[in-house]
């Protein structure tokens, strides 16, 4: 049998066996999930932008310095409508919720597109830390209040003239009068309001049930962006409890360190792949 297959039929049996599962999701999940910052998907939604500001991919272009608020504005909303509001379901969240569905398990994630909520996961068992694009804040953070963007950014894409929205698109605080930002973790400014401190409270106690029981930590697409978020933590609680295994599925930083080598099984191959394996072992 092939060694790909001898990992993925012991990743399997690791989660059949565990008890709980921690699931860390970084932007490789949201990626191999077909929602890519470059290449043809970026091409397609932002030509005009392209041409305008000479714009090479969407991460890179979230730090563009414009000039203005309405050419500002008018970027992100068209950043937020493509990557949170016109994706809807996709199919390998679908199967990474038929893996862990009858399972005890927790999501913490970076990612910031709802995708989990979208899919169907249990909002009691998610755990966003860096945001959401379909919240705003003020820019200020002079309250903790979070306001749902979806109607503006409507209204924002329907008004974008030449890369610009009307200025009386540019939404503004109502408490303080500041200009409004994304809830995204940039700065000490990001805010962090009651459902981000309840939900951080519920991974906290979901990690002390675990003790030392079989616990899986499933860690996909986490790179070296903010690593002591998921990828440094679920190095360290595997390290800590013998009954842990850490699997780990990532294209570029697949690789165990060395004190965990022997509890950790690694993938660098296609998610997709993998997923299609481990569904088609559902009994």
């Amino acid at each position: 049998m092939d060694r790909f297959v001898l990992r993925l039929d012991k990743a399997k049996k690791a989660i059949d066996d565990a008890d709980y599962i921690i699931i860390g999701a970084g932007a490789g999940l949201s990626a191999a999930a077909g929602i890519e910052y470059s290449g043809k998907r970026f091409t397609d939604n932002f030509k005009d932008f392209i041409d305008k500001y000479s714009m090479t991919d969407m991460y890179s272009s979230g730090f563009y310095p414009f000039k203005t608020s309405e050419e500002k504005w008018a970027y992100w909303a068209r950043h937020i409508d493509v990557n949170r509001f016109q994706v809807g379901k996709t199919e390998l969240y679908q199967k990474l919720l038929k893996l862990v569905e009858n399972k005890d398990y927790f999501v913490i994630t970076t990612n910031v597109e709802h995708q989990f909520w979208i899919n169907g996961f249990e909002d009691e068992r998610i755990f966003a830390t860096q945001g959401d694009y379909g919240l705003f804040q003020c820019s200020e953070a002079c309250h903790d209040g979070l306001y749902d963007n979806e109607e503006r950014i409507k209204e924002m894409l329907e008004n974008t003239v030449d890369c610009k929205i009307p200025s009386y698109l540019v939404p503004k605080c109502p408490r303080c009068g500041a200009e409004m930002e994304t809830n995204l973790r940039k700065d000490n400014l990001f805010v962090e309001d009651i459902n981000w401190h309840d939900a951080n409270e519920r991974y906290k106690n979901f990690l002390d049930k675990i003790g030392d029981d079989k616990v899986v930590f499933l860690e996909l697409g986490v790179g070296y962006n903010t690593p002591v978020i998921i990828r440094y933590p679920f190095e360290q609680w595997t390290y800590d409890n013998e009954n842990a295994t850490l699997i780990r599925l990532n294209r570029d930083f697949p690789g165990a360190i060395k004190e965990n080598e022997s509890k950790t099984i690694s993938f660098d191959e296609d998610m997709g792949e993998i997923f299609d394996y481990w569904i088609s072992r559902i009994f």
